[in-house]
């Protein structure tokens, strides 16, 4: 009567088995560490290790470990104080050809890792993560509106026919100097029409009348606040694409952005993402005048030197045809012609309108690609580390163009697939309407406090073991039974998010702890059905059948609307709901497992092969 076929044993066993393995990583822990990667043509090998641990023995730093993998290098310490001390001497050994990162690396045993067995990630109110703080560099986000004007002012003045001797942009605005008096006034006239928020002075010449057109306050205070803004939302899209669960990404102050990534293990992917202010901008080639007589100092008006990354010096229109914010979508790819890596870049209403009116006055005439990033370089000044940014302009691509096009098209010449990958990313996930850079980066720990987290696992801990404690002496045998499938529940909760690769929070805890009760709660049903089945006379192997049975629908009713609920709430939820949800919703499934099955799997085999039992240990 009580007895299972040998698969349902062997189903547990698997179970059980798979459960253990991918549940012990989360015993291991980790260690302090850095990871160093390679950025551009610059590898780490092994003369590069050998550089950095030589430094970091002679700055008398010491190093737990060593391991050098194809593309990166990852040094561990046996604490934080030696992985913070050596950060800054490895960023100024190695200047900004590397990517240096702070990270957690798991304490893994290779036996595990080789089953793709890795920690469940823990968020920052438990073990922490990676903290970024950005700072938005207002002052350009001021600069670039200002390039935005003199560009637009210089197509307003020409398709009105306004002559004028010279437009440049100026730290404090447009200067325009003009022809006539006439000519100013016409000017001062259309700039009141078109743009009436800017505020327009004279400008005294001996020479020529001029205007100096300024950008208002208010609107210098509209500029930095969308700068802000839409930094924040591209920074959200870009951390989307990394795919980190729970981020944290806030405006702290007037000028800087909080993002704070619980669970990375990857920070060096998630530094160079966030950190990265790559960009492109397509610029038409100045062929009619001699680069040589640029490079002499004879630059044109509207013109500008650029260089490759070859170091080959070009003269190109400093009007850009179009700008990375222009792109609505790019996928990266290899070229089927030649299969080095290429960006597939889509432009919005706009930059196609441009690019389709530039392209048809320009087929047979050179375009080129230039690839916009700002860099952070760290020195060591009479010992202490100081930063400085530096902006990096690189043609990367100068192309024939063949035909006429518009928003559809492919920029090449980018050194790796990795570099399409990563460009493609940034420009999918939107342009940052102003330079970032961070100013602060580390791995935190928990925000509760060591102590109080300690506090909380270890009162988890005395109620868990209260709960087995009471089920033993209250049900006994039955009641060991059901403690040993709430361990194994417990287990398989944390294998699960192991295997998910999920966040565990605070309010997962939470969650689990839930879970247990409830767990405990299906047992309790099932033991008193039982003990009442022998209260009215039946034998203990019927007690047993009835039992299992007529408490089912009542546990299973009971589960499925808690599992509608956490689903709901894993749907609408977000942050530390949603955290609550997915342990929940876990848990629901593996307490029906082990509550039922597998309680029911154990009891057979003490009870189910007797032929005659007198009595129940219940």
């Amino acid at each position: 009567m009580n007895q299972y076929p040998a698969w349902k044993y062997l189903l547990l066993i698997f179970i059980l088995v798979v459960g253990v393995i991918y549940a012990l990583p989360n015993l291991y822990g980790a260690d302090p560490a850095l990871q160093i990667s390679g950025s551009r043509n610059n590898e780490v090998d092994a003369a590069v290790t050998t550089r950095l641990t030589s430094a970091l023995e002679a700055a008398e730093i010491p190093v737990k470990e060593v391991e050098l993998a194809p593309g990166k290098l990852l040094l561990r310490f046996n604490d934080t104080g030696a992985q913070l001390k050596a950060v800054d001497y490895i960023k100024s050994e190695l200047g900004t050809g590397y990517i240096v990162a702070l990270n957690l690396a798991p304490a893994v045993p290779a036996w595990l890792e080789s089953f793709n067995a890795l920690p469940m990630y823990l968020g920052l109110d438990l073990r922490g993560g990676v903290h970024f703080l950005m700072e938005v560099d207002m002052d350009a986000s001021v600069k670039q509106a200002i390039q935005r004007y003199s560009g637009t002012l210089r197509t307003l003045l020409r398709e009105d026919k306004i002559r004028y001797a010279s437009l440049r942009a100026e730290e404090l605005g447009v200067r325009i100097m003009l022809r006539s008096e006439a000519d100013r006034e016409q000017s001062r006239d259309l700039l009141h029409k078109e743009y009436p928020t800017l505020i327009i002075d004279d400008i005294d010449d001996a020479k020529n009348p001029g205007l100096l057109v300024m950008i208002s306050e208010q609107e210098v205070r509209d500029i930095e606040k969308f700068a802000l803004q839409q930094n924040i939302l591209t920074l959200r899209n870009r951390v989307n694409e990394l795919g980190v669960a729970e981020p944290v990404i806030t405006q702290q102050g007037s000028n800087r952005i909080v993002v704070q990534l619980p669970g990375v293990q990857d920070t060096a992917a998630a530094k160079r993402i966030l950190g990265a202010t790559a960009t492109l901008e397509y610029r038409a080639v100045d062929y009619e005048h001699d680069v040589q007589d640029a490079l002499a100092g004879n630059v044109p008006a509207g013109s500008r030197i650029y260089y490759e990354r070859s170091g080959k010096p070009l003269l190109l229109k400093k009007t850009v045809i179009a700008t990375g914010d222009q792109i609505t979508n790019a996928s990266s790819g290899l070229d089927q012609q030649n299969g080095s890596p290429m960006v597939n870049v889509s432009l919005d209403a706009k930059g196609g309108k441009s690019m389709l009116k530039f392209t048809k006055k320009n087929v047979g005439k050179p375009m080129a690609v230039v690839f916009i990033e700002n860099k952070t370089e760290t020195s060591l000044v009479d010992g202490v580390p100081v930063k400085s940014t530096k902006k990096v302009e690189e043609v990367i691509s100068v192309a024939t163009i063949r035909g006429v096009f518009s928003n559809r098209f492919q920029t090449t010449g980018l050194d790796s697939p990795q570099e399409a990958h990563e460009l493609a990313l940034l420009l999918r996930s939107g342009a940052l309407a102003a330079p970032i850079e961070i100013v602060e980066e580390r791995t935190v720990g928990p925000s509760l406090g060591k102590d109080n987290i300690e506090q909380g696992f270890k009162s988890v801990m005395i109620g868990f073991l209260a709960v087995l404690v009471f089920m033993a002496l209250y049900y006994r045998v039955f009641g060991l039974v059901a403690d040993i499938a709430l361990a194994l529940n417990l287990v398989i909760i944390v294998a699960v998010l192991s295997m998910l690769q999920a966040t565990l929070t605070m309010p997962g805890i939470a969650g689990i702890v839930l879970t247990v009760g409830m767990a405990v709660d299906a047992n309790v049903l099932i033991f008193e059905r039982i003990r009442e089945e022998l209260r009215n006379g039946n034998s203990p192997q019927a007690s047993i059948q009835a039992g299992y049975e007529k408490a089912f629908s009542t546990i299973a009713d009971a589960n499925v609307t808690t599992l509608i609920a956490a689903v709901v709430l894993l749907s609408y939820g977000t942050g530390a709901i949603k955290g609550f949800a997915v342990t929940l919703s876990i848990g629901v499934v593996t307490s029906m497992l082990t509550a039922i099955l597998g309680t029911r799997a154990v009891i057979n085999l003490i009870y189910g092969g007797r032929r005659r039992v007198s009595r129940l240990s219940i």
